[in-house]
């Protein structure tokens, strides 16, 4: 299985509107983060962990020319408000796109997005979407995805294991009940915001304590906002631990 990070920035993307610091005005490309999602690639099969806003750009970015799911971690506009460009991979392949999200999240899906769910909706031009609700671990084509219950705040939200790797973004706290699921990683992929703690995010040095806990043998850090440069953060990391950048891929073991 292959791993692609799509989008490795904060709700508001780097650069961020109006601002001009040192990050947002940076040269470097790595330091141009679009809102979180990554591809996993494996046995011809291509699917998605959310479809932030900026779906099209990262499709076209990563030369996407099928997508055969779509999962989702919960329905907050920087994850889910790219559902609707799905809709030119349900044209070229004719198959009703499988999407795989919570109760919860998928009654907020159905709603922001209702006219997709409407049998009555009458212009055309729209994706077929099969919901399944998530309620434990599922498989799609040969890899089981396994739900990693996290808290956003005070929003219960999912990441996911598969195989040796785990994705787990937007959290703030990972319940004691929840650690197991991350134990015996190759590859761990967490929120990392910034270094100011933040109410609904894990920051920096939080996410590095949790690297420590758990050991995995790599980990990387997503869904990072203006406050840290890629460069020079990552020349402050340890070794197995870096940011992510957005077009970054990377092998996942265990497949």
């Amino acid at each position: 299985m292959k791993l692609t990070f799509l989008g490795t920035g904060t709700s508001t993307g780097v650069p961020t509107l109006t601002c001009k610091c040192r990050v947002c005005t940076s040269s470097d490309p790595r330091d141009r983060r679009t809102r979180p999602s990554v591809l996993l690639e494996f046995d011809g099969r291509a699917v998605v962990i959310d479809t932030a806003p900026d779906f099209r750009e990262q499709a076209l970015r990563a030369g996407l020319s099928r997508l055969d799911a779509v999962v989702f971690t919960h329905a907050h506009a920087d994850h889910v408000m790219g559902l609707d460009d799905v809709r030119v991979f349900y044209f070229k392949q004719q198959v009703p796109i499988p999407i795989y999200a919570d109760a919860q999240c998928m009654a907020s899906i159905q709603r922001i997005f209702k006219y997709i769910f409407d049998q009555t909706y009458p212009y055309g031009g729209i994706a077929k979407l099969d919901p399944h609700v998530i309620d434990g671990p599922f498989e799609l084509w040969g890899a089981v995805l396994t739900p990693v219950p996290v808290l956003h705040g005070n929003l219960p939200v999912l990441g996911f294991r598969f195989g040796r790797a785990a994705y787990v973004t937007d959290f703030s706290t990972i319940p004691e009940t929840t650690l197991p699921l991350l134990e015996g990683l190759d590859l761990l992929i967490l929120d990392a915001l910034r270094h100011k703690p933040h109410p609904t995010h894990s920051n920096l040095e939080q996410s590095l304590a949790l690297v420590s806990r758990l050991r995995p043998r790599r980990a990387f850090f997503t869904h990072i906002a203006h406050e840290l440069p890629h460069s020079e953060t990552n020349a402050q990391l340890p070794e197995h631990v870096q940011l992510a950048y957005d077009g970054l891929s990377v092998e996942v073991p265990g497949f």
